[in-house]
């Protein structure tokens, strides 16, 4: 997931999707200055990381943000973050001894 949201094409996807709405290819590309391939490529990589879904509407593509494994990272990393705090303030009792 991390990879797939590494890229600034694919977070601007993201982003535009995120709104609710489900678009095109044609659509996420008229806002951009890449063909319909390049776009094409940067919704493959966010759909195996599951984090779009395409609809066949016709002859056409919709896509749709799926938020669900960036909560489901949100609430894996507010765990490790509160361990992290927890561990820290373990060590700050023990060196101010």
């Amino acid at each position: 997931m991390f990879a797939a949201l590494g890229d600034a094409t694919r977070l601007a996807l993201i982003a535009r999707l995120a709104q609710g709405e489900a678009c095109s290819i044609a659509e996420l590309t008229a806002s951009t200055r890449l063909t319909r391939q390049a776009i094409t490529k940067h919704l493959r990589v966010l759909e195996r990381a599951d984090l779009i879904r395409g609809r066949r509407a016709g002859r056409e593509s919709r896509f749709l943000f799926n938020p669900g494994p960036i909560e489901s990272l949100r609430h894996y990393l507010d765990r490790i973050s509160s361990e992290w705090d927890e561990a820290l303030r373990r060590l700050q009792r023990f060196v101010e001894r």
